[in-house]
């Protein structure tokens, strides 16, 4: 017998008993996996010795990366039941949701997707298990290949496990680089939203909503960037992982790059265009979740419009963060970096104000070690040419600058959606694409740790869907600062630093998923990318402009 100790709750069960029986046990009906110590791993895994344990659902980080994936498996299965020559493409994150893209010789109705959506609930209803496969590389590659899924195969070749796991969901096998829960019953929240074009996001409860499905609100602007940037990826050949290992391999990486940043710097020029032809804009406000990119965009396009006669003044509102011990805390007593009221509005609005007057001002820079405005002797003043650029959180927001007609305002909203997937169900999300970048920036350059800054993560996040994603309808212009590439230098860089965290950490699980997750992406040498790039703001080495 074995001594099992959930919270206050104390059970024996047999040695080889499974943890979905142990669930049961404690009534814990919505457990998706189990945590024991700082180890996820899943509810058909056998117990063998006495311990203290945690079930994870939703509403947790790692239960919720779980639930993505038997989400997607559970809805590939049902669209392949009412289309079996069909394809299902999940292409990335939408804010609350998954994009997918059904390919099918008809064009799909909401009809159809309520049938699919029935079908899912119905082996929801059938508690169909999710068996699990541990089969060699050799093997998996080969069904892989027989399957025509010429992609993941490519990719099971650069893991180093000799076994692959995958997982079987009533006829078909699968891989989705995570754990499955034990079976379907847990998958009774989500919804379907049919965007028409075949094109459907899955939507579902998440750390921030709680068990609670979260409202899905569309943004075309943002799908529609994305699209585009997908489109472009097509034309260039790289559509998923393995052809741009296959670049890096060949040492044709250096020519991807340069293309991928022209590319990039062509969206700038855009926006430069689009502000000059507006005249009566004064303020280019620019916004974007954490580890957007908004501070080097902000420098590339005031090279633009200084190429067309402005002189662009720039600021940032970190730099009017209150000092450390007079920011805002949140419920549970943790620092609230993200709110509207952490920065010195007060003093951003004199000093913004002073300077549309045409005063010389003095503007402070934040010092992010120490938690302190500094002042420093830098002085500006606009001249009759001049536009001023502000980034930061919250410039989608008017509360920002609430004396400000909007007219004499252009917003435009940043974010990562990183076109390349990793094959055709399996992406880097967006938000996994910025926490490795914020990682890498705050080790580099405000002397955190990893655990630090994955224990900041859920704040952030927070803030982030409660100060930047409702205004997000409000940004004139969206720009994708993803590059194709990218996540191949940054790989190089952030891998070290995740395996700094302890067993004993409590952020250890998910700097594994985190290094699992970039196990197939080839390393890429930072030599390649220019000064200029906006990827230089988290790997260092950025040109001063």
């Amino acid at each position: 017998m074995v001594h099992i100790t959930y919270k206050d709750q104390e059970k024996d069960f047999e040695k080889g008993t499974s943890y979905y029986e142990i669930a049961k046990a404690f009534q814990c009906s919505k457990a998706i996996a189990v945590q024991i110590g700082n180890e996820v791993i899943s509810l058909d895994t056998k117990v063998t010795n006495d311990g203290s344990i945690e079930f994870l659902d939703v509403t947790t980080l790692s239960g919720y990366k779980i639930y993505q994936a038997a989400l997607k498996f559970l809805f590939l299965v049902a669209v392949k039941e009412v289309y079996p020559d069909s394809e299902v493409n999940f292409l990335h994150s939408v804010p609350k949701g998954i994009l997918s893209e059904i390919e099918v010789d008809e064009n799909l109705t909401s009809e159809d997707i309520s049938k699919i959506k029935g079908i899912m609930a119905h082996m929801v209803e059938e508690k169909l298990k999710f068996q699990k496969y541990n089969l060699e590389v050799k093997d998996a590659y080969n069904y892989l290949k027989e399957k025509k899924l010429d992609e993941k195969a490519s990719n099971i070749q650069s893991l180093s496990n000799e076994v692959v796991t995958m997982y079987r969901l009533k006829n078909e096998l699968n891989y989705f680089y995570n754990i499955m829960p034990y079976d379907t019953s847990v998958m009774t929240a989500f919804e379907l939203v049919f965007l028409g074009r075949n094109r459907v996001v899955l939507v579902c409860p998440n750390v921030v909503s709680g068990s609670n499905i979260p409202e899905y609100v569309h943004y075309e602007n943002i799908v529609s960037n994305f699209m585009s940037t997908k489109l472009w990826l097509k034309r260039m050949g790289v559509s998923y992982l393995a052809q741009m290992n296959e670049l890096v391999s060949s040492s044709n990486i250096g020519k991807f790059i340069e293309s991928n940043e022209i590319s990039f710097q062509n969206d700038i020029r855009d926006a430069c265009d689009k502000i000059v032809s507006m005249r009566d804009v004064k303020l280019i406000l620019i916004a974007g979740p954490s580890s957007s990119g908004k501070t080097t965009t902000m420098k590339r396009l005031s090279i633009f419009l200084r190429s067309k006669g402005f002189d662009p003044v720039g600021l940032s509102t970190d730099d009017f963060f209150v000092n450390r011990e007079d920011t805002p805390k949140c419920e549970n007593g943790e620092f609230d970096y993200e709110c509207l009221q952490a920065i010195d509005l007060e003093l951003f609005n004199k000093t913004l104000q002073n300077l549309l007057n045409g005063k010389k001002v003095e503007v402070p820079e934040y010092d992010f070690v120490n938690g302190k405005k500094k002042f420093t002797g830098k002085m500006i003043q606009l001249k009759e040419n001049s536009l001023v650029l502000i980034e930061g959180l919250h410039c989608l927001n008017d509360d920002l600058i609430p004396y400000i007609d909007v007219k004499y305002k252009f917003k435009i909203y940043l974010s990562p959606f990183i076109p390349l997937n990793i094959d055709r169900h399996n992406y880097i999300s967006t938000l996994d694409l910025r926490l490795i970048r914020r990682i890498v920036r705050d080790n580099r350059t405000r002397g955190k740790t990893v655990s630090q800054t994955i224990s900041e993560w859920q704040v952030v996040r927070s803030g982030e869907e409660k100060y930047i994603f409702p205004y997000i309808y409000q940004a004139d212009m969206i720009i994708n600062t993803a590059l194709a590439y990218e996540v191949g230098i940054l790989k190089v860089y952030v891998v070290p630093l995740l395996h700094s965290v302890g067993i004993d950490s409590p952020y250890y699980n998910e700097a594994r998923r985190l290094i699992q997750s970039l196990e197939v992406f080839f390393p890429i040498p930072s030599e390649f990318v220019p000064k200029e790039s906006v990827l230089r703001e988290f790997i260092g080495n950025l040109c001063s402009y």
